[in-house]
């Protein structure tokens, strides 16, 4: 991906640099050829050379670009879960999944991480966007995700004769589970997806209470993905299926919804990383009967987001880490609405936009594996900036208004806000 040649100047505005350090009120981010050289009061800013490049910020925040930590690609207002694999061919799905990619910049988010795609197409989506055929976010790839059979992604019947192979890769014991890996390994992915829990979409056969895989079966992912320095994660709401991903070297979390004691201390020594995703089942409460959820469904994630959210509350406290984002791409839960998880995350389960923005920036780019490069705004840093009309400390719903973005920045390069076509 191209970087900015030359010398940017960010003034006039408050910074939030990612660490959760108190804003800095009257700030300057400085950019050299994309990478940033100083972030810090104005006070203490390096002369701006006459031929540089200066953005106003108007008083507003300046802050690291935003990271989706859960983020499908190639889901496009799915109704029903057949929707994910059946409803479009694979061509028109990588078409709609670089239409996402560019909304997701587009709405401030300059980094991501897949959360399972169909076929490979996040693999080859990452390649046009590193090599700016397409705009989009910096992204860690996966692809065909893995569950056993009959488990919560296993919902084609035999009788259709059509198998799941387009999104997900069925197992039956550990020697599936490592041919499964093997499989993702030659596609060239890098997060290997798993289902080792049911969910509320799915009352009856695989609720959110029941395990989709065995440890064993888990425990040959985790052996087989590491061994090939792939990293694993999953997604886990029953108790148990939390704690056998945590025992058996999982590198990430998905939800880790109803987590109990034993599961936060293993969580804990390991320090991995939860994703919780719980907008997506607000939305699936607020607007699910509109869509045909039964009331089965919409109970379940009800009793997912109470879960969901004490669990997020506990892991935070105790010195978790915790991503921001998921699942968007429903119809109920459309791509786009990224940033309202953020606000959610304050308003409903009592984070401050502090906490919030830090999970959303710094822990996002530690998932991803480059901390080194994305998450906060510090020298040596890629300049990934979004500059924001307004006080997003003082009112975290303004990240949900492209239109109050005065720039989304990549490697110094003003892609998308007011800006956009400025520069």
């Amino acid at each position: 991906m191209r970087t900015a040649v030359g010398t940017t100047a960010i003034r006039h505005g408050q910074m939030f640099d990612g660490t959760g350090s108190p804003p800095v009120r009257d700030a300057v981010v400085v950019c050299v050829d994309g990478k940033i050289t100083y972030a810090g009061p104005s006070t203490g800013a390096p002369i701006t050379p006459p031929d540089a490049t200066v953005i106003d910020a108007r008083g507003g925040t300046i802050l690291p670009g935003l990271i989706e930590a859960h983020f499908h690609a190639t889901y496009f207002n799915v109704e029903a879960l057949e929707d994910l694999d059946i409803k479009y061919p694979v061509e028109y799905v990588t078409l709609l999944a670089a239409v996402n990619a560019k909304l997701a910049l587009e709405c401030g988010y300059t980094a991501a991480r897949s959360g399972g795609s169909l076929f490979n197409v996040d693999v080859w989506l990452k390649k046009a966007i590193e090599s700016d055929l397409i705009p989009g976010p910096r992204m860690a790839a996966s692809g065909r995700e893995i569950c056993g059979v009959g488990g919560l992604m296993d919902w084609n019947p035999d009788y259709r004769k059509i198998g799941m192979d387009g999104l997900v890769l069925l197992v039956n014991g550990p020697d599936e589970a490592r041919a499964a890996v093997r499989k993702l390994v030659k596609d060239g992915i890098e997060w290997v997806k798993t289902y080792p829990t049911g969910d509320a979409a799915s009352p009856d056969i695989n609720d959110h209470h029941t395990l989709c895989m065995t440890f064993e079966e888990m425990h040959a992912v985790v052996a087989t993905a590491h061994n090939h320095g792939l990293k694993v994660t999953g997604h886990c709401r029953a108790t148990d299926g939390i704690k056998n991903a945590l025992k058996a070297g999982y590198d990430a979390v998905e939800h880790a919804t109803f987590i109990d004691d034993e599961g936060l201390e293993l969580l804990l020594k390991r320090d991995v990383p939860v994703v919780p995703a719980l907008y997506f089942e607000h939305a699936s409460i607020v607007r699910g009967p509109e869509f045909g959820l039964s009331q089965r469904v919409i109970d379940g994630h009800q009793e997912t987001l109470d879960g969901g959210a004490e669990s997020a509350r506990r892991i935070l406290k105790a010195g978790g880490r915790l991503g921001m984002g998921g699942d968007y791409g429903f119809g109920w839960n459309p791509h786009g609405d990224y940033a309202r998880e953020l606000t959610f995350f304050v308003n409903y389960v009592g984070f401050t936009p502090s906490e919030v923005l830090k999970c959303a920036t710094k822990t996002g780019a530690e998932i991803l594996g480059r901390a080194h490069e994305i998450g906060t705004l510090a020298a040596g840093k890629l300049a990934d900036v979004l500059i924001v009309d307004g006080d997003v400390l003082a009112d975290i719903s303004l990240l949900e208004r492209r239109d109050r973005f005065i720039a989304v920045m990549q490697g110094g390069i003003v892609k998308s806000g007011q800006l956009g076509s400025s520069f």
